[in-house]
């Protein structure tokens, strides 16, 4: 649950990265489009139908061929947040994952409002739930409300959504990607490669306990998305295999986001978000 008190400190919190944070993804940034922009990339050839005013006439001067004048156009980076909302992130104590996730996507959002861009905060599971990019506190407010109502269901399926995501983007983009990416690497991989030409941060958030197994004893578990019951032991051999297993999936992920120059955090729900968020701005 996303509250007042978050805010506060949120808003505390920007004040303090801001430079940081216009250096990251500063908003006055040059796009490959062209148009009426302020910087002067290079000239063309004039053709019928071109503005007059676009005319160089000193280059008319010397060489009595007509050629127009291209600009960069400036336009402001939109800062898409997506985060998983399938049941396995209904998960957590005392803080579910998605409570935790949607806690960073806001930040992210936050700073992006306070920086006056556009941001795009979605959601998937087994499918995609899109907003369109907007700035400004109500834009927010109206996703604070939606997140904190949001009901968590449904299966990971990340590449699918991804493909998906990835038609909706027009320019380079500032892309915060997170999850608990519980999942098949190859379906990690897949959807990664879908923004490899993005600026994209992939934070994984996983509960404290899904890290450590502080367990042992006879156990009857339950897949949290297929519902599906199995009995298990959990023997201090047992803990050690899945602690191996757990970190040799989190390096296939690191090194999937080393593949597209992706930055990759590991995270679990006790570390305090705000150092988190300035673990990923650096």
């Amino acid at each position: 649950m996303i509250d007042p008190q978050f805010l506060k400190e949120l808003d505390r919190f920007s004040l303090i990265v801001r430079k940081r944070v216009t250096s990251k993804y500063s908003g006055e940034r040059k796009s490959l489009s062209m148009g009426k922009g302020i910087v002067l990339k290079d000239h063309r050839m004039y053709a019928i139908g071109d503005d007059l005013r676009s005319v160089d006439w000193k280059i008319y001067g010397r060489t009595d061929h007509l050629h127009v004048k291209r600009y960069e156009e400036e336009r402001s980076l939109v800062v898409h947040t997506i985060v998983d909302s399938s049941k396995s992130m209904d998960f957590g104590s005392p803080l579910k994952k998605f409570d935790y996730a949607a806690m960073l996507g806001v930040g992210f959002s936050y700073l992006a409002t306070k920086n006056n861009e556009k941001f795009r905060f979605s959601t998937f599971s087994d499918d995609l739930e899109l907003f369109q990019p907007k700035r400004g506190m109500a834009h927010l407010a109206a996703m604070i409300d939606h997140l904190n109502s949001r009901k968590l269901a449904g299966q990971s399926l990340f590449s699918k959504a991804m493909l998906k995501y990835k038609k909706t983007l027009g320019s380079r983009s500032f892309i915060v990607l997170i999850s608990d990416f519980l999942f098949d690497i190859d379906d990690i991989r897949e959807g990664l490669f879908a923004f490899k030409n993005q600026d994209i941060n992939v934070v994984q958030v996983l509960d404290k306990s899904e890290v450590d197994l502080d367990l042992e004893g006879d156990f009857k578990l339950q897949d949290s998305e297929s519902g599906e019951e199995f009995r298990t032991a959990i023997t201090p051999r047992a803990k050690q295999q899945y602690r191996s297993q757990l970190q040799e999936h989190i390096s296939q992920i690191k090194k999937a986001c080393s593949e597209i120059k992706a930055n990759f955090v590991s995270v679990h729900t006790q570390q305090p978000v705000f150092d988190v968020f300035w673990n990923i701005l650096k």
